[in-house]
């Protein structure tokens, strides 16, 4: 069984393959300086790097070369980096901080933080389809298909719709906020274990195990992020505390109050571990320490 303090080293180590990947991975693509100076502020800003490293772990549990899936697996964070570029913009959610720094339209001009945000969403499926190098092509094509499902209008765009149909309204379920949120949010986390599923081989049984794993973290993670709007520190969150509130967006805790969203983030991890039942080896050791590790970071 892993321990804590092996998991956290592990995660350390694999985040930090995937930020020396990053580093390097839009040079020499002729993008103009300008632009890629804004690109690489928000792609290397720093974070969690949760996606790219499910993407590897679970690859790699299924029987892929890490090696061979980093390029899909940090176009992944590329994407994940062009929304955040985004959803920061003043007609979307209007912050002025991410990750402690100043939101890429700050740093540099709104035109130039959307075109960053365009060139690392289209960068990204340069990486992907780079990734048939080393791996079976039809796997990479139904790994990419996935991807750009979740990150698409029926996934993560259509999930951002929701989020500013939702903002300043009183009358949201908790059904259409699970909804909006997995979309948004849970969309690209679950493919990027599904994708690396696809990628390592996975049978179709353990493809769909895997997708219910990362949609149940997904869920998790964005419960949690509810949370710790409310009781985090700026520190933290890389954002002011309360930002959620103050916009007049709907969250779990405003919903459920902050113990029962607890509560219902540990029950949904619970769910996602049984998923794993009959993998074995230290990267199924890892995911499985991965999703309690979502939950603890409120406890």
């Amino acid at each position: 069984m892993m321990s804590v303090q092996e998991f956290k080293s592990m995660l350390k180590t694999e985040a930090g393959s995937v930020e020396n990947y990053l580093s390097t991975c839009l040079h020499n693509r002729n993008i103009p300086q300008r632009l890629l100076a804004s690109m690489e502020y928000s792609l290397l800003a720093g974070g969690k790097r949760l996606r790219p490293v499910l993407c590897l772990a679970v690859a790699a549990m299924c029987g892929a070369s890490k090696e061979h899936v980093m390029p899909f697996a940090s176009a992944i964070e590329c994407i994940h980096s062009y929304s955040l570029v985004h959803d920061d913009l003043p007609a979307m959610d209007d912050d002025d901080l991410r990750r402690g720094k100043p939101s890429n339209h700050k740093a540099f001009d709104e035109a130039t933080a959307i075109l960053a945000g365009d060139g690392l969403l289209s960068e990204a499926f340069v990486l992907m389809s780079e990734t048939a190098q080393h791996l079976p092509a039809a796997s990479v094509l139904s790994a990419l298909n996935t991807v750009a499902v979740a990150a698409g209008s029926g996934g993560m765009v259509g999930g951002q719709q929701l989020d500013m149909d939702f903002t300043g309204r009183d009358d949201v379920s908790l059904e259409e906020l699970q909804t909006m949120h997995a979309m948004k949010t849970g969309a690209l986390i679950r493919c990027s274990c599904e994708s690396g599923a696809i990628l390592g081989g996975a049978t179709v049984e353990e493809q769909e195990r895997i997708r219910t794993y990362g949609a149940n973290i997904g869920a998790a993670f964005q419960i949690v992020d509810d949370i710790l709007d409310e009781t985090g520190t700026e520190e933290e969150l890389g954002k002011p505390v309360g930002s959620d509130l103050e916009q007049g967006k709907n969250t779990y805790p405003s919903m459920l109050g902050i113990e029962k969203s607890r509560e219902l983030a540990q029950k949904i991890v619970d769910d996602a571990v049984e998923q794993l039942a009959g993998f074995d080896g230290v990267e199924a050791q890892f995911l499985r320490k991965l999703a309690q590790y979502i939950v603890d970071r409120v406890s």
